[in-house]
């Protein structure tokens, strides 16, 4: 009998935003149980399994999907058992916030580096338990091109790599009674990375179901640039205002947020503008050229 992958494995090829056939797949099972949707957001499942086909999947179409919605299952059901097992603890993003600035529990920032450089909760410590691939090898470079080429650029997704010494790390830095509450930016890295400790003999675990992108400014003391409900998106989709996050950000911020969008999309369109005439300028010129 096969070994269940383990959860980090499963984190990595499905992790760090068009939906494919395994995040409806698990939103619709779990539509009806206590755990909600939001255990793994359809959205970000989708970016996940894009990013698994750059960094972990040896097998591509739909044999990859297949197994895919496999682990993602087999993974549900250890996660919901922790959690229904009160092994793991669940708090909502405003509790956490609470819990954290009223007692000694530490929190643990699981996320990349390229969503906790945008922002991150003020006094956390930050293990991630998977990090942004900066390896420079054949390999590597390929994953990175099938990356951007299935979404990256749109989305702004990066490939991720495993951090092997995740648990060794947090073992160096805490005692295994610690109170921990892990939190990502989603709540799936955060989960994977809880049953990871329970397993190496962390008994006191907390788990921010939804993330950091389901806290309110309140909830938490913010360091760094970006709203919280920010630090998870890229590419072209943030440079124009056109994620999720961004328009409900936009009903909260008013007409001026908005405009900031309208203007990069006017000016976009300016320059792509400019540069067709230039072209069709340029073109009877170079004809005329070649023809002296």
């Amino acid at each position: 009998m096969a070994a269940p992958p383990s959860p980090l494995g499963l984190a990595r090829r499905v992790s760090g935003a068009g939906a494919a056939t395994p995040a409806a797949a698990w939103s619709s099972s779990c539509r009806s149980r206590r755990l909600r949707p939001r255990l793994l957001p359809s959205k970000r499942w989708s970016g996940v399994v894009r990013m698994g086909a750059a960094v972990g999947g040896e097998q591509e179409g739909e044999d990859e999907e297949v197994k895919l919605a496999k682990e993602m299952a087999a993974a549900r059901r250890r996660w919901e058992t922790l959690i229904r097992e009160q092994k793991i603890k669940t708090l909502t993003p405003r509790e956490a916030g609470y819990t954290f600035k009223l007692t000694d529990k530490v929190l643990l920032d699981v996320r990349p580096s390229n969503e906790r450089q945008k922002a991150w909760v003020k006094g956390s410590t930050w293990i991630p338990v998977f990090d942004v691939d900066t390896s420079f090898d054949l390999g590597g470079a390929g994953k990175k091109f099938t990356n951007y080429v299935m979404g990256g650029w749109w989305s702004g997704s990066s490939t991720m790599t495993v951090n092997k010494n995740f648990v060794q790390q947090v073992e160096e830095k805490f005692s295994k009674d610690t109170d921990i509450i892990v939190v990502c930016q989603k709540g799936l890295r955060s989960l994977a990375a809880c049953e990871q400790l329970y397993g190496a003999g962390f008994q006191n675990l907390f788990w921010v179901q939804g993330g950091l992108e389901a806290a309110e400014e309140e909830d938490f003391e913010r360091e760094g640039p970006q709203p919280f409900k920010l630090a998870g998106i890229g590419g072209v989709s943030e440079f124009f205002g056109w994620t999720d996050q961004q328009r409900a950000q936009a009903v909260k911020e008013g007409l001026g947020y908005r405009l900031i969008f309208t203007g990069r999309l006017v000016g976009a369109l300016v320059l792509v503008d400019a540069l067709f005439l230039g072209a069709q300028r340029i073109g009877p010129l170079l004809q005329e050229l070649q023809s002296r």
